[in-house]
């Protein structure tokens, strides 16, 4: 009968592990590891646990332990053999098997036991505890595993072995690297400074980071001015960290000095530095710093960068340098490397912004340029000053030379219909088709070319129909161009045709312009359509179209039109859902919907909300909002705001002044009404006989009003629900002042 082999096998020659080689530790290895342990004190031995005792059993020796742990990825199995080994008599645990054992269990998460065997680790005092604690946190931060390396880190401190500085500057670096953790990255430095520990560059230039990562830049800064108090002096990172926020904060200035500070102080900057801070100093024209830094660049061996030479050509084309552009450009050829294409276009793009285009040809040519794109820059310049016809002569050569692609082409196109000079689009168009050195075929973009020059010239049944030639083609048009399309055919009335391009527009998924959606609506609701124009608003806002206070409104007044308030309602929800901002109008031609429904607890909600937001309504507005309230002895719903408004804007009359007061007093608000009183007696108004006699407590002593039965056969309409929660919040919030 053949012996089973034993799953835990030893080799003959084990490696003595003298450190916890936390190298060994990778993302890979950890994610082996089966989940945490679980209590199975009462569970029967496994096989796989008989199986490692029976290889122990008697040649238990640390280094024999370290190989049967690391051999298993159940952690459950593998804690279950080192708690068998620490109850042997003849065996002795050491700092190496506890960190093994540790570093397991903190890679699935369990801190319960990681802590005991911790506290396990440290009463028995066993030799080498401050270099396993050092490989723990390090073996940790490398697997990204920060929360565990801080357990250990506090548990060393409570125990007074005080790990190395770079120990800590790796748990600092892996909390800053994580974002979002600066209390811990905090905690750590103060245990720093209790234990002794003494901070080095890195560990200040990490809690410099940490600063500016939450907007702390004048601590920031404050921590650097101290740098030399504590024997550290900044390098090249610590300029990097702070010259970036300074730069992010938008105090490029200040960001400038800095970086002078640190040439003065002859810092050699490390090759990221150059990576890191060149793109952000020509982001602000200061390109003569950057000039600066590429000669010590230069000078301290570095190859000659493209990726940092464009940077500063951008920025000297931009800044109308362009003879040190090109200066730079002879440069890079010089030293055998081939400048990149966008160098081309920035110094061709800088010579036409100055109106130097001979000298941008000359440039092309002398550089025997054989990139397709600077030349296209090239032409685009000429059509963006409108000098189609040097333009036109232009892409001819281009032609010849066989530097065109189909881009060539639609500028000139483009340049030209947006002039109106759709004829000689055409004529440009033809050559295109016909040029033997030329496959090009006319696309969308042409198309959409075409169609904005028939717009521009307001030939809009052309533009339709180059609109439906495309669609027959199947082709991709710009959103822009058939915008303008839409908007130029309810411009002629030619609604049903707007239509037609928009439903074809929001079948591509494409975008509407506002002006072109509104003008749209209000074309359909002038049809009578109001509900198809709430459809199609609807599909444009789900696209990703926006709509803007004069297509709500459009709509709203066509609902008020057709008589159809509740649907006013609905669509105030379908908009507060959105997000949409109300206006002033908007505003208004509600009140007036729900006044004229009697629904005039919702009205006030809308009021009051208007107020709130600093609209001043309507003088028809007010008086017919007033006028409604009183007669349903609803006006206490509204005195802040009515009081807002007169104390601000004196916009009451006396006349509604008068209305107010007496309506208070009968609603039984008395000291608001005397408030109003008081307002109209600052502005030098007088009070009416009618509200006198009622202040002064002659009034009607059960203070009917004439037309309380009349809004209580009203009712009370139920439909307010429709209303966003956010109004009726609003309408709580005044309740309660």
């Amino acid at each position: 009968m053949t012996a089973k082999s034993p799953i835990f096998v030893i080799r003959r020659h084990l490696p003595i592990w003298v450190s916890l080689n936390y190298r060994s530790y990778t993302i890979a290895s950890a994610a082996l590891v089966q989940g945490p342990p679980k209590d199975d004190k009462d569970a029967p031995d496994s096989a796989e646990f008989v199986s490692a005792v029976q290889v122990l059993k008697n040649r238990l020796h640390p280094d024999r332990l370290v190989h049967v742990l690391d051999s298993t990825s159940d952690v459950t199995l593998a804690l279950k053999v080192f708690k068998w080994a620490s109850r042997q008599k003849r065996f002795q645990q050491t700092a190496e098997t506890y960190g093994h054992m540790i570093f397991k269990l903190g890679m699935v998460g369990d801190h319960e036991e990681m802590e005991v065997l911790l506290n396990e680790m440290v009463n028995l005092q066993l030799q080498n505890i401050e270099q396993t604690f050092d490989y723990l946190i390090h073996a940790f931060c490398k697997n990204y595993r920060p929360v565990e390396a801080l357990q250990v880190f506090k548990i060393s401190n409570l125990a007074k072995h005080r790990v190395s500085v770079s120990t800590c500057n790796a748990l600092l670096d892996a909390f800053a690297s994580q974002g979002g953790n600066f209390c811990s990255l905090m905690f750590v430095y103060k245990e720093m400074v209790k234990a002794g520990i003494l901070p080095d560059v890195e560990t200040l230039n990490h809690l410099i980071k940490g600063l500016c990562d939450i907007g702390c830049l004048d601590l920031a800064l404050t921590q650097f001015h101290r740098m030399d108090k504590k024997q550290c002096f900044p390098n090249s990172q610590t300029f990097e960290i702070l010259i970036k926020a300074l730069y992010t904060s938008e105090q490029a200035d200040k960001a400038v000095e800095l970086l002078n500070q640190m040439l003065d102080l002859q810092i050699s900057p490390h090759f990221d530095f150059y990576n890191s801070i060149i793109p952000l100093l020509c982001s602000i024209n200061r390109f003569k710093e950057v000039i600066k830094l590429l000669r010590i660049r230069e000078d301290a061996g570095g190859n000659l960068d493209l990726h940092l030479y464009s940077y500063l050509i951008n920025c000297l084309s931009a800044n109308q340098q362009i003879e040190s552009a090109v200066e730079l450009i002879r440069k890079i050829t010089n030293s055998g490397l081939a400048p990149l294409t966008n160098m081309y276009m920035d110094i061709v793009d800088g010579f036409c912004n100055i109106g130097k285009f001979t000298e941008a040809m000359s440039f092309l040519d002398e550089g025997r340029v054989l990139e397709i794109e600077p030349y296209n820059t090239l032409l685009k310049g000429f059509c963006d000053v409108s000098r189609y016809q040097e333009a036109t002569v232009y892409l001819k050569k281009m032609a010849e030379g066989g530097l065109t692609n189909v881009l060539s082409w639609y500028i000139l196109i483009k340049g030209l219909c947006e002039e109106g000079l759709v004829r000689k689009a055409f004529q440009v168009m033809g050559r295109m088709i016909i040029s033997s050195s030329s496959s090009f075929v006319v696309d969308g973009t042409i198309y959409s070319a075409i169609i904005t020059g028939y717009c521009k010239i307001g030939a809009y049944e052309n533009a339709l129909s180059i609109f439906r030639l495309s669609c027959l083609y199947d082709l991709s048009l710009d959103s822009e161009s058939c915008s303008q399309l839409i908007e130029g055919l309810c411009v002629v009335k030619k609604i049903q045709e707007s239509a037609e391009v928009f439903y074809h527009i929001i079948g591509k998924g494409d975008l509407l312009t506002s002006n072109a959606l509104s003008e749209l609506i209000q074309g359909i609701c002038h049809n009578g359509k109001v509900q198809e124009a709430i459809k199609m608003r609807s599909l444009a806002v789900f696209n990703g179209s926006s709509s803007n206070s004069v297509t709500i409104s459009t709509i709203l007044l066509g609902l008020l039109d057709l008589n159809k308030e509740k649907d006013i309602l609905t669509f105030l929800s379908q908009i507060l859902v959105e997000g949409c901002a109300l206006d002033v109008k908007t505003y208004c031609i509600l009140i007036h919907g729900l006044c004229s429904k009697f629904m005039m607890r919702e009205a006030a909600i809308l009021f009051n909300q208007m107020v709130h937001e600093s609209f001043i309504p309507n003088s028809e507005t007010l008086e017919l909002l007033v006028v409604r309230l009183a007669s349903c002895s609803q006006l206490h719903l509204v005195m802040h705001s009515l009081d807002s408004l007169i104390k601000k804007c004196g916009l009451l009359s006396p006349t509604m002044c008068n209305a107010v007061i007496y309506s208070l007093m009968k609603e039984g608000h008395k000291h608001e009404a005397r408030n109003f009183l008081d307002t109209m007696l600052d502005k030098g108004w007088v009070p009416d006989a009618e509200t006198h006699v009622l202040l002064v407590g002659n009034n009607n002593k059960d203070g009917r009003n004439e037309n309380d039965d009349v809004f209580k056969a009203l009712g009370d309409d139920k439909v307010s629900k429709i209303l966003a929660e956010g109004l009726e919040d609003f309408d709580n919030h005044m309740a309660l002042r």
